[in-house]
């Protein structure tokens, strides 16, 4: 469980979350929608103990983020941004560290650490370009590689920051079938753009300039008339929108 007090976070002098308190309850899969600048990345980096709090606190599980270590909030949490950094190493290699991100190379790999690698990219469908570097792979590419460390990971918390963006609507539609799977049973926060990620939501949460404007369902959302209606009708604008 991941709770936010009264929390206050931004960019330097700049506070783009003023006061927000949230539960995000256990199994559940939830979607923080809303306009751009609004700070929905900041709110999942804070949740995910990365980003900086300037006020408030998140707690996981009961514990502060403040008192835990960052081992201890990866154990918890795999937080996938939009963007990685790209170092120069193949796919596979960038897995392999995935799966055991806080010990240093060089280190002597077991056969079922390659084979679970193996079995990672072929579910994020990265398993042809295991041998390609990091560099050379295209942003949907990179984030297949995200997403393989994810399932090598398997945290009991999904923090997940619109995933599957830069993929093309095959590539989505396969990786998505995934993480939905990855997500049951698991908390699960995303930011999400695609129709179908929306509307199978258990609770949507609407946030703007001034906090949470909005929460509930995708039906119930749609039925308030509300801003998520509003957006939603604009960006699905001739698709079937209840």
């Amino acid at each position: 469980m991941i709770e936010l007090r009264s929390l206050r976070s931004g960019y330097g002098a700049r506070e783009v979350l003023h006061g927000i308190s949230l539960d995000f309850r256990p199994g559940e899969v939830l979607v923080i929608a809303g306009p751009n600048g609004c700070g929905k990345s900041t709110l999942l980096r804070a949740a995910a103990g990365i980003g900086e709090v300037t006020g408030g606190e998140v707690l996981i599980d009961g514990a502060p983020t403040a008192s835990l270590s960052a081992r201890q909030i990866a154990q918890k949490c795999a937080y996938m941004p939009q963007d990685r950094p790209a170092p120069s190493i193949s796919v596979r290699r960038m897995a392999l560290h995935g799966r055991f991100p806080y010990l240093s190379y060089p280190r002597r790999y077991r056969p079922e650490d390659y084979a679970a690698v193996e079995r990672a990219l072929e579910r994020a469908g990265a398993l042809d370009i295991a041998d390609t570097p990091i560099p050379e792979l295209s942003g949907g590419q990179r984030q297949r590689i995200s997403i393989a460390r994810v399932f090598l990971k398997n945290p009991p918390i999904l923090i997940l920051d619109e995933a599957t963006s830069a993929l093309d609507n095959e590539s989505e539609r396969h990786i998505q079938m995934s993480l939905e799977k990855l997500s049951k049973d698991r908390t699960t926060i995303t930011i999400a753009h695609r129709l179908s990620t929306i509307r199978n939501a258990d609770e949507i949460i609407v946030i703007n300039n001034e906090g949470i404007a909005e929460r509930g369902t995708h039906r119930e959302l749609m039925e308030q008339g509300g801003i998520y209606a509003h957006y939603y009708q604009m960006q699905f604008e001739g698709l079937e929108t209840t």
